[in-house]
């Protein structure tokens, strides 16, 4: 009888363990109702400075907010974005660690590299949060007046003119390589771990001319530091200072969408709540009060929708490699 009886109640633990450990587990995959329970931290694959740098210190200063939880901002540049984009690739799928990349980043690299993670298969978009122009500029002091001043010294002596950018096949190195192209010019390009360590070296005297985003610019524009030569967009951001259209650079060309990626396989309620908290975020006063002194703009497009345009992106991407890298 007593072992009759042990036997029957092991097998009952036995089963009761099982089904505890089942439960647990399918809470982990589910991601649990009380996500999150700690600090979710933002890589960010670039350097200090730049403007995913500031408007990241927006995001997070503001989201905690609507998760209950802080928002912590990593920089971990390295290797034109990839350094801290193959971190999150290889983080849990929980939801404690996200990636704020851009397009250039997550759907053109493929195209040019092999990279040590399928952007494809291992993310998944949360959410757009805006979209920015970019900018040419050059030192207050620059002898290039205009933009066809630059031109005109590029074609006079090719290679001469350093332009700092954020890394090869980077937001700022693509615009670069379109107008070079468009307008038959070489520029002698050089890669810093970042838009901010870029436009550091222009201050500094180490580079002729760069590219910049309102959130770094408006600053330097309004100190007198430095000059806009040419701006993306269809209408001029500065009454005094040409879109790229008008200066003989037409196309998609200096747009940077400001994505939040997640691993892919992040639960859906982990998800969800994602979601909601930068829908809630993107209608805070302070966060749009915050944004307008940065002069950035808020577009938010959630992930479902930004899927679908990261999936248009990487068939014109594929185009564009081919068309600025053919002879």
């Amino acid at each position: 009888m007593f072992i009759n009886t042990f036997k029957r109640a092991a097998t009952t633990a036995a089963a009761a363990g099982v089904a505890v450990a089942l439960s647990l587990g399918m809470a982990t995959a589910e991601g649990g109702d009380n996500y999150p329970e700690k600090p979710i931290t933002m890589v960010i694959p670039l350097g200090a400075g730049g403007s995913h740098d500031l408007n990241a210190r927006v995001i997070t200063s503001i989201i905690p907010t609507y998760l209950n939880q802080a928002m912590i901002v990593r920089l971990t540049p390295g290797a034109g974005g990839q350094k801290g984009t193959q971190e999150v690739a290889n983080s849990p799928a929980d939801g404690y660690t996200l990636l704020f990349t851009h397009n250039y980043i997550d759907m053109l690299q493929q195209h040019v590299e092999n990279l040590p993670y399928d952007p494809n298969e291992d993310f998944i978009p949360i959410a757009r949060i805006n979209y920015a122009q970019i900018g040419v500029v050059v030192p207050a002091d620059s002898p290039y007046q205009t933009f066809e001043d630059l031109v005109a010294a590029a074609k006079a002596d090719p290679n001469s003119i350093r332009m700092s950018h954020s890394g090869n096949w980077g937001a700022l190195f693509v615009p670069a390589a379109q107008i070079m192209k468009a307008r038959d010019i070489s520029l002698n390009l050089v890669p810093y771990k970042g838009g901010g360590p870029a436009l550091q070296a222009l201050l500094n005297g180490d580079a002729d001319v760069t590219m910049g985003f309102p959130s770094t610019l408006g600053p330097l524009i309004d100190s007198g530091k430095v000059r806009v030569l040419a701006t993306a967009g269809a209408e001029r951001m500065f009454d005094d200072v040409p879109t790229f259209a008008e200066v003989g650079v037409e196309g998609d060309v200096g747009f940077m969408h400001r994505i939040v990626l997640a691993p892919a396989g992040t639960p859906d309620d982990v998800v969800a709540k994602l979601t909601e908290a930068f829908a809630n975020l993107v209608e805070d006063k302070t966060f749009t009060r915050m944004m307008g002194r940065l002069n950035e703009t808020i577009d938010l497009m959630d992930g479902p929708e930004y899927q679908k345009l990261r999936e248009q992106q990487n068939v014109a991407y594929k185009e564009l490699v081919k068309q600025l890298t053919s002879q």
